[in-house]
């Protein structure tokens, strides 16, 4: 718990001390006051103090909210709790707060709630959580949207802006007072661009299927096997396999239903070894994660780039396809709901259609990973 008289100069060059997530420089000058650095460049002012029992304020990020500000506003704090009284913000107005509310209220039934849930949690929170909306200034965010660029592409940072986006014109429909601090021109790609139609090569499939190593290597060779989403695949854990299927419960998946897939043969032999519950670990105690650096090894060593997971999805649909597999069937295999009244009044779960298609797509990867890439139709009837 490094502490120390902060400056100016001190707070525009702290960085995150060796082998920490995050550090706390706590000013001498003001106690309680932190200037908390994260390993993703974030800066932000926290207070800490004792009502009823242990706290922490944020007070905002630096530079955005100053040295003076941050121990000005620590000073009104201190006299808060002198006084007997809470100096946390009220907790409806807090930026975590109104999102919580937008989720409760009119995200509840979208497919995609779980999926924004996550984006709120891993990256949104740790920002502007607890800061209150009001107060979330649109240079704040643009910055915060240039570190998700620089780690994870602008892909990545338009879609997290499009849900910041959505929540505060939720918010300034509802508030007298409130208008979003997001206007045009801050996304960081076109429509356009976001439209991939990516799908690998049979000599780009089988550069990066040899070299896939790790248990990333591992999950990115059954994605293939299977057409599943990242999220689906990376959060697989081992009670989900039971005789020969992998049961993806409606929790974890976008069409909030029971998903059966059987797995082929080949997709059970790239699972590795039991190391937890979950299938993809590296810690044998949480799911893989680390996409990056991973991806990146394979890439390098592989000489196969600009692919995304979700392309290796795409490229197993098409692979279906160049399989003879039906195009219904193609669609179930990989969670999709089927539109009009075949999907309202079709019932039937094609358990045996849906096994032997992805038989016919592990028979034809083997055959593009072994340089022979004849197709092989599947039979059984399944193409109609």
């Amino acid at each position: 718990m490094p502490r120390r008289q902060l400056t100016d100069r001190f707070c525009q060059h702290a960085k995150v001390r060796q082998g920490d997530v995050q550090t706390d420089y706590f000013d001498e000058e003001t106690p309680g006051l932190a200037l908390r650095v994260s390993r993703s460049g974030l800066k932000s002012w926290t207070y800490f103090y004792t009502h009823g029992k242990r706290r922490r304020l944020t007070f905002g990020t630096y530079p955005a909210t100053s040295l003076a500000g941050a121990r000005s506003k620590a000073d009104t704090a201190k006299a808060e709790i002198e006084a007997g009284n809470s100096p946390q913000p009220a907790t409806s107005d807090s930026f975590k707060a109104i999102c919580e509310e937008y989720l409760s209220r009119d995200a509840k039934r979208l497919r995609t709630k779980a999926d924004r849930e996550r984006v709120l949690n891993r990256l949104v929170y740790p920002a502007f959580g607890q800061r209150l909306i009001s107060e979330i200034k649109r240079s704040e965010i643009v910055r915060f949207l240039d570190r998700i660029e620089d780690n994870s592409g602008p892909v990545a940072a338009d879609r997290t802006l499009a849900l910041i986006r959505k929540i505060m014109n939720w918010h300034s429909s509802r508030s007298d007072e409130f208008r979003s601090p997001i206007v045009m021109g801050m996304a960081r790609t076109k429509p356009k661009e976001r439209q991939r139609e990516r799908v690998l090569s049979d000599d780009e499939l089988r550069a990066v299927w040899l070299n896939a190593k790790s248990p990333f290597g591992a999950m990115v060779k059954f994605i293939l096997l299977t057409g599943a989403r990242r999220s689906e695949a990376s959060e697989m854990t081992w009670d989900e396999i039971s005789d020969g299927d992998w049961v993806l419960p409606a929790r974890r998946n976008k069409a909030k239903v029971d998903l059966v897939r059987p797995l082929s043969k080949a997709a059970f032999d790239v699972l590795p070894s039991r190391a937890g519950d979950f299938v993809f670990t590296t810690d044998g105690e949480t799911p893989i994660s680390g996409f990056s650096k991973f991806k990146e090894a394979i890439e390098q060593a592989s000489g196969t780039s600009g692919w995304t997971l979700h392309d290796l999805r795409r490229t197993a649909r098409s692979l279906m396809s160049r399989a003879e597999v039906n195009a219904d069937i193609a669609e179930r295999c990989l969670g999709h709901v089927i539109p009009g009244v075949r999907g309202v009044y079709d019932r039937h779960e094609y358990h045996r259609e849906k096994k032997l298609a992805f038989e016919a797509l592990a028979s034809l990867i083997l055959r593009i990973v072994g340089g022979k890439a004849e197709v092989a139709p599947i039979k059984g009837g399944s193409r109609t």
